[in-house]
């Protein structure tokens, strides 16, 4: 099938794949009186007294706004707010199906960091969560530290969505392997959104009790221009920032030597960078998630080829796929349950350990669930929920 041919004639069939559905018919005067005018103004003015109560009469308690600026859409770029639009949709389908949550897109034609915090804050009234979408970085970190004080979770799936996940990944490939979280070296490829995330989810920047968080040994992040170090110019705020808790050896070089010894790559950047030769540099039994869509980093066969143990990507055809829908209608149904007004470090990490438990014997080609697997959702809920409650008797 030409999936692109074919989601061409899908997409102008349907002209648009969500739509707004009404939870009661009206169809008669009393229907009418209760839904609107005149008996709609008891839940106005109770919600006038008690704002909170917004939460009992309205949708907010189910609702959350898909926010992009259009920047960084898939793998192609900044396209722009309208072009946007199908993948916020998309986005809006996964979490109605997964996680039984109403989310609307909202493709801001805007690309400047105080107008999009200016518009969620005006906005957030209407929902009980805001999911941050194809924001480049580093627009999306600053979006997303400004809106932490919204009073309901400001999520960037881009980065924390992958990095969870990853980590769900991770945890399982690294019991297969025998080898500790705590002993992994690992290189990241991809200094953007996600990789910087990934990079403090693995590295525990959040938790300040290794008890709760394990953080692996070491992480290299590489960019398009080699290896992220401290002695390298011109680099942003957030790669600045990265190199207090990654590359402690301040190795310099290019990704063929950061990968030399390391036991795990992680790529979320372009496709066909290594060679089943640049594998076998790699320490024993490696660990590739080549995540780059459509074409991976490196195939699996080619990374199985240079003596990987494990390797997964991004693609649906292929096994481990490594995608974030396994993560965020959880994520999100677990937060709106717990009425949380953050998805804090305790909740990420519920979520990545809920995701790899819900594989209970992993094997080389099955380290995380499939991304249709509809309990793992649930079970993603459950463990945000609890973590998510916990944190707010602390």
């Amino acid at each position: 099938m030409d999936y692109f041919e074919e989601s061409l004639h899908l997409h102008r069939y349907l002209k648009g794949k969500i739509g707004i559905r009404n939870k009661i018919d009206v169809r008669t005067k009393e229907h009418l009186s209760l839904v609107y005018s005149p008996g709609v103004a008891a839940p106005c003015l109770e919600i006038q007294k008690k704002p909170e109560m917004v939460w009992e009469y309205t949708m907010k308690n189910n609702c959350v706004a898909i926010v992009t600026d259009g920047s960084a859409v898939l793998g192609l770029g900044n396209l722009g707010a309208a072009a946007a639009l199908p993948v916020m949709e998309g986005k809006a389908m996964l979490f109605r199906r997964f996680g039984h949550i109403n989310a609307f897109p909202i493709c801001l034609d805007t690309q400047n960091v105080d107008e999009i915090v200016e518009t969620v804050r005006r906005i957030a009234p209407v929902f009980g969560g805001i999911n941050l979408e194809d924001i480049a970085a580093p627009r999306s970190f600053e979006v997303e530290e400004r809106l932490q004080d919204l009073g309901i979770p400001v999520f960037h799936d881009d980065q924390h969505g992958t990095a969870i996940v990853v980590l769900g990944a991770l945890i399982n490939a690294a019991k297969l392997v025998d080898k500790k979280l705590e002993d992994l070296s690992i290189v990241i490829n991809g200094a953007g959104a996600a990789g910087i995330a990934i990079a403090r989810l693995l590295r525990c920047v959040e938790h300040s009790n290794e008890s709760v968080c394990t953080p692996v040994k070491d992480i290299i992040i590489c960019d398009s221009k080699g290896i992220v170090h401290k002695n390298r110019e011109n680099l942003n705020k957030a790669k600045t920032k990265a190199l207090s808790f990654t590359n402690l050896n301040n190795r310099e070089g290019d990704l063929k030597e950061a990968i030399r010894g390391a036991d795990v790559f992680i790529g979320v950047s372009m496709g066909d960078l290594l060679t089943s030769a640049d594998i076998q540099t790699m320490a024993k039994d490696s660990i590739i998630f080549a995540l780059a869509n459509p074409t991976p980093e490196i195939m699996p066969a080619e990374a199985y080829k240079g003596g990987a143990a494990i390797v997964g990507t991004g693609r649906s055809d292929l096994p481990n796929q490594v995608n974030n829908v396994l993560g965020f209608p959880g994520i999100f149904r677990g937060a709106l349950d717990a009425r949380a007004k953050q998805i804090t470090a305790n909740m990420k990490l519920a979520a990545a350990y809920a995701i790899a438990d819900s594989i209970s014997n992993p094997t080389r080609d099955m380290i995380i669930p499939p991304a249709l697997d509809e309990i793992v959702a649930y079970k993603v809920a459950k463990a945000v929920k609890e973590a998510a409650l916990k944190d707010a008797k602390l």
